[in-house]
């Protein structure tokens, strides 16, 4: 799915964050950055800046989630933008009212940046192509198409724990690539990002077909694809999206694929441990890899407020400076 064009204005500024795919090496290390400046905010006594104020920033999520919208509302409201969050389930969807319908009510509301989760690919793309030009629109994951800024905030935890030169890095992401958007946006993001080494470990039915496409290399050996890995990004069992039986059981998966002290083992002394969240403790990992000194997935939430300042900011066209974000 081409998002570049729409995503970027003709003054190649951000418009829409759709996904990594299709933007610039320059444009995520601008979204890097900012989020560099934003990530002192929440050290204040006082966790806001003035940079949204008076705009409206509207939730809409047609999927269930706690981290995604959690950190969305309070990214915006520290932004000091207004934040309207819309349950779905309970809205006129459910009555019957089409996408686009739902969609232009909001609009006449004078709202001005949508964040969208659908369990629908293309969904948020969609979205885009319709609002009016002042509008904005954030993927918050569309299916198994993307989820870009949990790609950029995993981006940033590789940085602060790594330093920015990932062309030095062996990344390795393990679990169900083929159900996860994640997975995708991150190989994007890596690439883009020239990571020297970029690894997928999973089991044959869980990898999609062409991945080597992409720039990664495939191995189906968890301590081959972990041997002297830099970074391990742990994914999540994407049960809800698995048509059929492509494992013959989570215990079986967690001993060949389930990351264990003594696995992380093959990989570098310093290697440090990631998952986008929520965790299957004792399928995708250990509970004392999680908990352990490797790990910095709590990190990973707390971080993920600085990015979606930085990429709501930046899609709204907001001039600022490091005192502007300080003061």
């Amino acid at each position: 799915m081409n998002t570049a064009g729409i995503q970027v204005r003709a003054d190649g500024r951000l418009r829409h964050f759709l996904s990594t795919e299709g933007l610039t090496r320059e444009l995520l290390t601008e979204v890097l950055d900012t989020a560099e400046s934003f990530a002192g905010v929440t050290e204040q006594t006082v966790k806001k800046v003035p940079l949204l104020r008076g705009k409206t920033i509207v939730n809409l999520f047609f999927e269930a989630s706690t981290r995604t919208r959690t950190t969305f509302e309070l990214a915006a409201k520290r932004l000091s933008a207004d934040v309207l969050n819309i349950n779905v389930t309970a809205s006129s969807a459910v009555k019957g009212e089409t996408l686009l319908d739902t969609l232009r009510n909001l609009q006449a509301m004078h709202v001005d940046m949508f964040i969208v989760r659908h369990t629908d690919s293309g969904t948020a793309h969609f979205i885009a192509r319709h609002v009016q030009p002042h509008v904005s629109v954030i993927n918050a994951g569309d299916g198994r198409h993307a989820h870009p800024t949990q790609a950029m905030l995993d981006m940033f935890t590789i940085r602060r724990e790594k330093g920015a030169d990932f062309g030095r890095l062996t990344v390795a992401i393990v679990g169900d690539i083929a159900h996860s958007r994640v997975a995708r946006s991150q190989i994007h993001a890596l690439n883009l990002l020239n990571t020297g080494d970029v690894r997928i470990v999973a089991p044959r039915t869980l990898i999609p077909s062409h991945i080597e496409s992409l720039g990664v290399r495939v191995f189906h050996d968890l301590r081959e694809g972990l041997r002297d890995a830099d970074v391990v990004i742990m994914l999540r069992l994407q049960r809800e999206r698995m048509l059929g039986a492509l494992l013959p059981g989570e215990h079986e998966y967690y001993q060949l694929y389930g990351l264990t002290e003594e696995k992380l083992s093959i990989a570098r002394p310093d290697v440090t441990v990631m998952h986008p969240g929520p965790i299957n403790r004792g399928v995708e990992m250990d509970s004392r890899v999680a908990d352990g000194p490797r790990s910095v997935i709590l990190q990973q939430v707390t971080y993920g407020i600085a990015v979606r300042m930085a990429v709501m900011s930046m899609a709204m066209q907001e001039n600022h400076t490091a005192q502007d974000i300080h003061a």
